[in-house]
């Protein structure tokens, strides 16, 4: 019998630095859908080196203006946050690229009700972020990318 607390298996065909150039390379034709569920481009900067950090990621957009965007620091349930979580606490500008649409952002983290309700949007598209919740002590973060002005 199946583990049902076990996310599903994964193509990994198209991850990190491949999933950044593929998705570049063709405005997202390839890697804006990824496993069944929409992906953005997040660039940070490096809070240590300056440089820019770019991060695939699982995104749902937060009302239909396309000015606002939902991504998750899961990590997968791991002890501590992603680097780039990391990154965008210590410099929130940030630029977004979805599909062929690129635009400076600054990310915040959800909190309280905002955050339950874009935590249940986000497991809805990727049941996983439940169950990544059950393997770590930490809150994983919910972050809002607001495109500015």
């Amino acid at each position: 019998m199946a583990n049902e607390s076990a996310p599903p298996a994964l193509d990994l065909s198209l991850f990190g630095a491949d999933h950044v150039r593929r998705y570049r390379e063709t405005g997202g034709e390839i890697g804006y859908v990824w496993n069944g569920v929409p992906s953005l481009i997040l660039t940070t900067t490096g809070r240590k080196s300056g440089q820019p950090r770019d991060t695939p990621l699982i995104c749902a957009a937060d009302g239909e203006d396309g000015n606002t965007y939902v991504v998750i620091a899961s990590q997968g349930g791991a002890p501590t946050h992603p680097q780039w979580y990391y990154n965008l606490t210590a410099n929130p500008q940030v630029r977004v690229q979805v599909k062929n649409d690129i635009f400076a952002a600054t990310a915040r983290i959800a909190e309280g009700e905002e955050r339950d309700r874009l935590w249940r949007l986000m497991a809805e598209a990727w049941p996983s972020f439940d169950v990544y919740q059950t393997r770590t002590d930490r809150v994983i973060p919910v972050v809002v990318l607001e495109r500015n002005p």
